[in-house]
């Protein structure tokens, strides 16, 4: 089923009395974000041991063995954030993920970049209709999924699973993965409602016939339903591509982390453990980071990261020239952002600049 028929039900349009606030800093990550999310109740972390049976773990190691890129020169991590749209069981049926249809799509993925120092980070977005070349995989049960060109991005780990996805963008990056995480989207929806609802600032009135999303332009605070169509919703913003959700998802995220920050959560165990047990059931991870210590411990490590030090860009690409409703990676440009990735080293302008975007 598309992303563009999820339904968030109906609801008329509304406009805040106040006036829109300028965006301020730099957008974030859905993975940096449920890491700080964490790290904000790392010092309860004991009160939720009984939550570690929530996050499933996929051992990527294993399942790539040692036909990978080499790890990076310095101390810095790369992880690899999936936001998954599943379509089955009885809440993705809810959503419009489909219910009786058995497997997934990675709607979002982001490559988190955390450099040496581990004081700032920059999240690399790759567009769901990038077309790219799936390497030979092995499948949790153990069968083999031959390579193939010119596949959807967001294809594979139907495909071939987690750790398939994982390699595709370790072959066509040249960067190595140090960390996987995943949440579906029906625990993105869970997550919203958990923490009470969150506010964005609605860059322009979208009339989203396909999925009923209908919003004035303006500070709109939306629940989760309402939440999980603005960062799926594609008709309702730009030209209806991908590109344009993916600027959606970017503010909304940070909105979301501003909304966490906002809460008490250490002055409310209660609050606290709602908000985890919402996040750490849609959770999988890499196996090394599959436990609530060890994901706590990580965030601890990234505590030095400044939201406001963050970026978030896309990589760069154009349209492709046989299928226009597809995207390939655009060179020079992205093989400028992969290379300053893997060498840790400042990333240049000119490497964020994308033809498809005119940016």
């Amino acid at each position: 089923m598309s992303n563009d028929e999820t339904p968030p039900g109906p609801r008329a349009s509304r406009r805040a009395a106040k006036p829109r606030k300028r965006r301020r800093g730099l957008k974030i990550t859905l993975g940096v974000l449920l890491v700080l999310l964490l790290a904000t109740g790392g010092t309860l972390y004991w009160l939720y041991s009984q939550l570690d049976g929530n996050i499933k773990g996929v051992d990527i190691n294993k399942a790539l063995g040692e036909d990978r890129p080499e790890k990076l020169p310095t101390s810095g991590q790369n992880l690899l954030v999936l936001g998954s749209d599943s379509r089955a069981g009885a809440e993705n049926k809810e959503l419009g993920g489909g219910g009786s249809v058995s497997g997934a799509r990675s709607d979002t993925a982001m490559v988190v970049h955390i450099p040496e120092g581990r004081s700032k980070a920059v999240a690399v977005s790759i567009p769901r209709d990038t077309l790219v070349t799936r390497p030979e995989c092995v499948k949790d049960d153990g069968s083999t999924v031959a390579g193939k060109e010119r596949v959807m991005f967001n294809s594979v780990y139907a495909q071939a699973g987690p750790a398939c996805v994982v390699k595709t963008v370790e072959k066509m990056s040249g960067v190595r993965v140090d960390h996987y995480l995943e949440i579906n989207f029906a625990g993105f929806k869970d997550l919203v409602d958990a923490i009470g609802g969150v506010t964005v600032d609605v860059p322009q009135d979208i009339d989203d016939k396909a999925s009923g999303l209908h919003l004035a332009a303006g500070p709109q605070k939306l629940d989760g339903t309402e939440s999980l169509a603005y960062v799926r919703t594609r008709h309702g913003i730009g030209d209806g591509s991908d590109l344009g959700r993916i600027g959606l998802q970017q503010q909304f995220l940070m909105a979301l982390l501003s909304e966490v920050k906002s809460q008490d959560l250490l002055g409310s165990p209660a609050n606290s453990y709602k908000i985890a047990k919402s996040a750490t059931q849609s959770l999988t991870t890499d196996s090394s980071l599959a436990s609530l210590t060890s994901l706590a411990e990580f965030a601890r490590s990234m505590n030095g990261v400044d939201p406001a030090s963050m970026e978030t860009i896309m990589l760069p690409v154009a349209y492709d020239k046989i299928d226009p409703n597809r995207v390939i990676a655009s060179e020079p440009q992205s093989g400028q952002l992969w290379k300053a990735i893997r060498e840790d080293t400042t990333i240049p302008e000119e490497a964020k600049k994308s033809p498809a975007t005119g940016g």
